[in-house]
C-alpha cells in the first residue's frame, strides 16, 4: 500500500483545485521542486504529478517544473496531463519519469495505450477521472458517455501498470474517498487501482488499510497533506505497520 503525495502544476506553481475547476486553484508552493524534496524527506516513497495546464491544452505546459522535480528527488515519479502521443511518452520516460499516466487519450485512442504498454512495459498507467459516474476528459472539462468499468476493461491484459481513479465530485473538498466505486472498480479488473479524490483525514488512511481495500495499490493525497489534516509521520507509520502485519501473516 502506497500513499502518493500529489503535486498539481498550474503556471509553474504547486496548486490544488476544488472540484476540478481551474478557476478554484489554491497555490501551496511556488517551488514545486522544493515541495518534491520535502515529500521525500518526510518519508514518502513515490510522487504523483499532474500538469493541469497540459491536461487542458492537450500537450505539456509545465515541462520545466517537471524536470526540476525529477532533479530534486530520488523518489519515482508518475506524471499525467497532456501526454497524448507515443513520442511524448517516450520523451518523458527517457528523462527519468518512472510512469506516465494516460487519461484523455485512453478514451480517444485505447489502441495507443495498448501499444505504449507493449513498448514500455510497467511504465504506463491509465487515469480514469469520473464525474457523475461517467468518464471525464480534456482536463475534466468534458464528460463522455463511457462508464468507468467499461473503460477499465478495455485494458485488461494489456500490461497497464495501474489505474488512477479520481472521483472529480470529491476532489479537493475533503469529503473522503469514494470507497464504494473505487473498490467496485478494483473488483472488476485485475489491474492495480490507485484511489484519488477527496482523501480527507487519517480515517481515510485507516480505511485504506482494511482487508477489503488491500487489493488497491494505494491512494493519492493532496489538499489534506498541504492543509495539515493528515500528519505524514502518523500516516506512513500506519502503512508500515500494516505492511509488517501482512508480511507476517
Amino acid at each position: 500500500m502506497i500513499l502518493f503525495p500529489a503535486i498539481d502544476l498550474k503556471g509553474g506553481q504547486c496548486v490544488r483545485l476544488k472540484l476540478g475547476d481551474m478557476q478554484q486553484a489554491t497555490v501551496y508552493n511556488t517551488d514545486p521542486a522544493a515541495q518534491a524534496k520535502s515529500f521525500e524527506e518526510q518519508g514518502f516513497e513515490w510522487l504523483h504529478v499532474v500538469d493541469l495546464d497540459g491536461a487542458f491544452a492537450g500537450h505539456s505546459a509545465n515541462g520545466n517544473a517537471v524536470e526540476a522535480i525529477l532533479k530534486s528527488t530520488k523518489n519515482p515519479v508518475q506524471l499525467g496531463g497532456g501526454i497524448r502521443t507515443l513520442d511524448h511518452i517516450e520523451s518523458w520516460l527517457s528523462r527519468g519519469l518512472r510512469r506516465v499516466i494516460l487519461g484523455t487519450v485512453a478514451v480517444r485512442d485505447p489502441a495507443l495505450v495498448i501499444e505504449a504498454c507493449k513498448k514500455f512495459p510497467g511504465r504506463v498507467a491509465v487515469g480514469i477521472d469520473a464525474k457523475g459516474g461517467k468518464v471525464a476528459v480534456e482536463g475534466w472539462a468534458e464528460a463522455s458517455e463511457l462508464g468507468i468499468i467499461e473503460l477499465a476493461k478495455k485494458f485488461e491484459g494489456a500490461g497497464v501498470a495501474a489505474i488512477i481513479y479520481t472521483d472529480i465530485d470529491r476532489d479537493g473538498i475533503l469529503t473522503g474517498i469514494n470507497w464504494t466505486s473505487t473498490l467496485e472498480l478494483a473488483d472488476a479488473v485485475s489491474i492495480p487501482v490507485i484511489a484519488s479524490g477527496g482523501l480527507a483525514s487519517i480515517d481515510d488512511i485507516r480505511r485504506m488499510l482494511q482487508p477489503d481495500a488491500r487489493k488497491l495499490e494505494g491512494a493519492i493525497s493532496g489538499r489534506a497533506l498541504y492543509d495539515g489534516r493528515i500528519d505524514p509521520e502518523e500516516a506512513l507509520e500506519l502503512i508500515r505497520a500494516a505492511r509488517a502485519k501482512e508480511s507476517a501473516e
